[in-house]
């Protein structure tokens, strides 16, 4: 119950953190202060936090699976 509960969690963040990432045309990031580009070119401190979020939330979501889907076969 807890896995499944964790599992609805994770997937509602992984789609907001996926929706805040930039795309071609700018994205929800620009809000947050994405949008304030380092001279270099490169990607602005911001966006590679949310990366790093997106990632960790991603495996943590991926986690849930795996268990969830441990648990029914061990339940069967």
């Amino acid at each position: 119950m807890g896995f499944s509960i964790a599992l609805i969690v994770f997937s509602l963040l992984m789609m907001l953190l996926v929706l805040m990432h930039k795309g071609k045309g700018g994205g929800l990031s620009d809000m947050f202060g994405g949008g304030m580009q380092s001279s270099v070119g490169g990607s602005s401190v911001a966006e590679r936090n949310l990366d790093r979020i997106t990632v960790v939330i991603g495996l943590l979501w991926f986690a849930c699976i795996v268990v969830l889907g441990l648990l029914m076969k061990l339940g069967n």
